[in-house]
């Protein structure tokens, strides 16, 4: 991991000083509690991450806090001189970040080489900090990338077209599972020897993380301690496989002009793992429903349908659901958190 800013843009350069704007910046942020866990910050903290990044010459004319991050504070930063806007991504202070989430950009900077095969998909990194010296918080300046999310592009075709995204998807997710990695675990460590050590230990970090705000975890330790009884099953996996570990329709761009809906852009990987492919989120999601998303698995290949399998992806999907747990409590959906506890209930029972 690198310390100190790295900046990898051959076309950014130092304004020179007699074109620096003296004009304000123009800076527009999301208004949040204190309490909320994302909290902006301020214009002059982006005016002097830039200058870290890009020399001391470098001026941000405008600076909008975009809504669609979850966890990280994303900007979409314009800088004189320069056509194209960068985007800046902020990590939470670190003690807000839970132990089972900690140092997420730093995983997904670590991340980059090993994710070569979606390379053109995805934003090139320009700058990255982990000093804290500038602000006291990661950050990490990115390419923008060109399209619509997803999320907003694809309910304008009919659902007649659906199908040739999943492909997409399926294709995207199927060349990123072959690769193999060094470890099980976080790409960027710590490191386990096998699968069942990985799975477990990751439990039990949701059940520490579960219990530090202030919320019951004792069906997630159930499930570890079941993990941990069977690990044999678990560790049936041998090879390493590159998981997204959030990738689905959320972090996807699409061509906003395209006659039929096409995959552009790919976002946000910082939950990126080595394990069971079988594990992702992506996974998870193609399964989650018996529609469009079928096809899926004509461009993914068939899934391993084995009593094994069938046990693991229980086990995965109480990890899941535990994680979706911590995400809903730092969101404030109480009645969601509540949902979560039926649902691995179900999954325990299923479990046996």
């Amino acid at each position: 991991m690198m310390s100190t800013t790295a900046a990898v843009d051959a076309d950014i350069r130092p304004a020179a000083p007699a074109t620096r704007s003296r004009e304000p910046m123009e800076f527009r942020s999301i208004e949040r509690v204190p309490q909320a866990f994302q909290q902006s910050v301020s214009a002059e903290d982006i005016g002097n991450v830039c200058r870290r990044a890009f020399g001391g010459a470098a001026t941000p004319v405008s600076a909008v806090e975009l809504g669609t991050g979850m966890y990280n504070n994303v900007y979409r930063v314009n800088l004189a001189g320069r056509d194209r806007p960068v985007i800046l991504r902020v990590a939470p202070e670190e003690g807000r970040q839970f132990h089972s989430e900690r140092h997420l950009m730093r995983n997904e900077y670590g991340s980059v080489p090993w994710l070569a095969v979606i390379a053109p998909l995805m934003p090139q990194v320009l700058a990255v900090d982990w000093s804290h010296e500038v602000i006291g918080r990661d950050w990490m300046i990115q390419t923008h990338l060109d399209g619509v999310p997803a999320p907003e592009q694809l309910g304008t075709y009919p659902r007649t077209a659906w199908p040739v995204f999943f492909r997409q998807m399926g294709v995207i997710a199927r060349s990123v599972h072959d690769v193999r990695g060094p470890h099980f675990g976080p790409v960027g460590g710590p490191g386990h020897g096998t699968w069942s050590e990985a799975v477990i230990t990751s439990l039990e970090e949701i059940a520490a993380d579960l219990d530090g705000a202030g919320l019951d975890a004792a069906d997630v330790r159930k499930v570890a301690a079941v993990a941990a009884h069977d690990r044999a099953v678990l560790d049936e996996v041998t090879e390493p496989g590159l998981l997204t570990g959030d990738l689905w329709t959320v972090n996807v761009m699409l061509d906003a002009g395209a006659a039929e809906p096409t995959i552009t852009g790919v976002l946000d990987m910082d939950r990126t793992w080595w394990g069971d492919p079988a594990a992702d989120w992506t996974i998870r999601m193609a399964t989650a429903k018996q529609d469009e998303r079928v096809a899926f698995w004509e461009a993914y290949g068939e899934r391993d349908g084995s009593p094994a399998a069938v046990w693991r992806s229980l086990v995965y999907e109480v990890r899941h659901l535990g994680a979706v747990r911590l995400e809903r409590h730092r969101l404030g959906n109480a009645a969601g958190v509540k949902n979560t506890y039926d649902a691995v209930a179900a999954v325990l029972a299923d479990l046996g």
